[in-house]
């Protein structure tokens, strides 16, 4: 994995809202309304945080009409499943499975 993905994707994991995200995501693909719901967050924090986690290649979105549907992105998923839960950047790792709730 180059190291700018590396970086880009520690930057995007490092805030517990985001991380939060993730592991809503992991579970099943959301739209902001149900993610400003289920994480007792505001709607516009919401998309600013699925902002940044797009920007990182974490999270991809479809839109459904005129909803918008956010889902872990592809290849963020393999890296994932590749490693069993687990991000492992050498350096250090990064455990999807112990995410906050």
């Amino acid at each position: 994995m180059p190291a700018e993905d590396c970086t880009d994707v520690l930057k995007a994991l490092a805030d517990r809202t985001r991380q939060r995200i993730v592991k809503a995501l992991l579970a099943a693909d959301l739209g902001v309304n149900e993610l400003t719901e289920l994480l007792g967050l505001s709607q516009y924090n919401t998309s600013k945080h699925l902002r940044v986690l797009k920007e990182a290649g974490i999270v991809d979105m479809r839109t459904l009409g005129q909803r918008h549907e956010y889902f872990i992105a592809t290849t963020f998923r393999r890296r994932i499943e590749h490693g069993g839960m687990t991000l492992d950047f050498g350096c250090c790792t990064f455990r999807m499975d112990q995410l906050p709730g």
